[in-house]
């Protein structure tokens, strides 16, 4: 991403997100799959390389709708702090979830990266946490929902 385009999509988050809670909460997520797919990187076993593209892939398209969870949460509850309000604090705590699963999920993978040897159970770990993963943005939404 160039420095204009890198500057209007700060410009276009800041609208969207705000500067506080709700765009930490979007850019941590977003960290964590640079993360995930960094670790792709140095994977040298094909079939293992191939499980953990699939769940890098899901992964990713969990983006969106952690992105249209923030902006909902910054339109109901404008934030450039890092104060939790109390309506949306179940919705913040669903996010931060999904953003320690995902770092979790990405230090799995990196694991199973260094493992000597052919992995009798391939990405298994990391499939179970990512699962997790889409459980906890399953759970942000519907506390956005209010259910």
């Amino acid at each position: 991403m160039g420095f204009f385009s890198a500057a209007r999509q700060g410009r276009k988050d800041d609208a969207e997100l705000g500067k506080g809670l709700w765009r930490r909460a979007h850019d941590r997520f977003h960290r964590g799959l640079d993360r995930f797919h960094q670790v792709l990187e140095g994977v040298e076993d094909d079939q293992l390389y191939g499980e953990l593209v699939e769940i890098a892939n899901e992964l990713a398209a969990l983006l969106q709708r952690v992105r249209a969870v923030c902006m909902e949460a910054q339109r109901r509850s404008p934030s450039d702090g890092l104060d939790i309000p109390a309506e949306l604090a179940d919705v913040h705590r669903a996010l931060s979830k999904a953003g320690n699963s995902l770092a979790t999920t990405a230090e799995a993978a990196a694991m199973l990266r260094l493992a000597v040897g052919p992995v009798p159970v391939g990405a298994a770990s990391v499939r179970r946490r990512a699962e997790a993963v889409h459980e906890q943005v399953d759970d942000a939404e519907r506390r956005l929902r209010g259910e």
